[in-house]
């Protein structure tokens, strides 16, 4: 049987990895700065995490969401404790479509509404309401036609407001930095105008940190760099280091009731612990910290090459944008330079998205070759 031919692939076939190496069938070493889309958050095999999920597995590795599992309760007060964010409950569940998914219709129960609106260059997933809410059209199909989204730019205040104050909006769907759309980021007056308006209004703000949580930024969500409170946090990619698994705080003043969500696999024992492991890992080897210096020193050598017209995102969730498409540049940093970096729904523009292990050394390597690539 052939696979469903979706995606365009490298010719790289991945065997093994460590830390943020990671190495093909032939033996060949390749540096990794694109996480898996950013979901290597504590390296590749990390040995805590690689321990912690064996010793569940020998435990139980899953059981319906019918009976308690308390391992859901840890991991929710250690994000808490982690975050800051108290004054919310946590729902697990698989991906980061699903965490979205599940917002837009907590909000819409919550609201009465049924209206949403998303920003020009978004991306949130490919379930229904999510893609719906994704403003890249070669992703729909006539199904989502049936979901009322409305796409503004960022930071046009004055649209914003247009369409909010006529009522019908249960949500807005924010990325505090656009991930797969070219990490473009919302102005502080623009987040917090949305901020208040949705309270005025009663509308709910969801921050989508699917890609940018878990101490990418060098924040743990990289909507704290703003004085906001969202309904809705929704979280995956990082969260489990590889593991499946996503899960969307709800603010307080959310009522909950039986049957409102569910799923079958999400927050199971692995999926717990898996994510209590990222958690530990990144406060105990302070990788938030190491996000945001590693940032500063990537961006530094960044402005040095007169090539990259631009330097977007924050931490480790950066972009480099170019006057040309980026395609010919990454294909040579795979197979020449042995780097995986990413693209973007902007063609001009690089992604990188490494592990937050990630040190100086390699931040070296990669501007060296890149400068022999362009």
């Amino acid at each position: 049987m052939k696979l469903f031919d979706v995606y365009p692939l490298y010719d790289v076939n991945p065997e093994k990895a460590k830390d943020v190496f990671i190495y093909d069938n032939h033996g060949n070493e390749y540096i990794d700065l694109y996480g898996g889309h950013a979901v290597i958050s504590i390296g590749h095999s990390h040995p805590e995490y690689i321990k912690n999920i064996y010793r569940q597995l020998n435990k139980i590795g899953f059981y319906s969401n019918s009976v308690k599992n308390h391992l859901q309760e840890q991991l929710a007060d250690s994000i808490v404790k982690y975050s800051g964010c108290e004054e919310y409950s946590l729902f697990m569940c698989n991906s980061g479509a699903e965490a979205n998914e599940n917002a837009l219709k907590l909000a819409s129960i919550h609201t009465g509404k049924s209206r949403i609106i998303a920003f020009k260059n978004s991306f949130h997933g490919r379930s229904n309401a999510a893609i719906a809410a994704t403003d890249f059209k070669k992703f729909h199909s006539k199904l989502e036609n049936r979901l009322d989204v409305t796409f503004i730019n960022l930071n046009d205040s004055k649209t914003l407001e247009n369409e909010i104050k006529k009522g019908d909006v249960c949500a807005v769907l924010l990325e505090s930095i656009q991930g797969y759309g070219g990490l473009d980021e919302p102005n502080e007056d623009f987040v917090l105008l949305i901020n208040s308006l949705c309270k005025k209004y009663n509308s709910c703000l969801i921050a989508d940190e699917v890609q940018s949580g878990f101490g990418r930024t060098g924040k743990f969500f990289a909507f704290q760099e703003y004085k906001i409170k969202p309904h809705f946090i929704c979280m995956a990619k990082g969260m489990g280091n590889g593991f499946p698994v996503g899960g969307l705080l709800i603010n307080s003043i959310i009522k909950s009731e039986h049957g409102m969500l569910g799923t079958t696999f999400g927050g199971n024992h692995l999926a717990c612990v898996a994510s209590l492991t990222v958690l530990n890992v990144i406060e105990k080897e302070e990788l938030q910290q190491n996000a945001r210096e590693i940032g500063k020193y990537f961006i530094k050598n960044a402005k040095q090459i007169p090539e990259i017209i631009n330097i977007k995102g924050r931490g480790l969730m950066l972009g480099l944008e170019f006057n040309n498409e980026v395609k010919e540049i990454r294909k040579k940093l795979i197979y020449d330079k042995k780097i995986f970096t990413g693209s973007s729904g902007n063609k001009n523009l690089l992604r990188i998205l490494p592990p937050l292990t990630i040190k100086k050394r390699h931040i070296d390597i990669f501007f060296k070759s890149l400068k022999e690539v362009i």
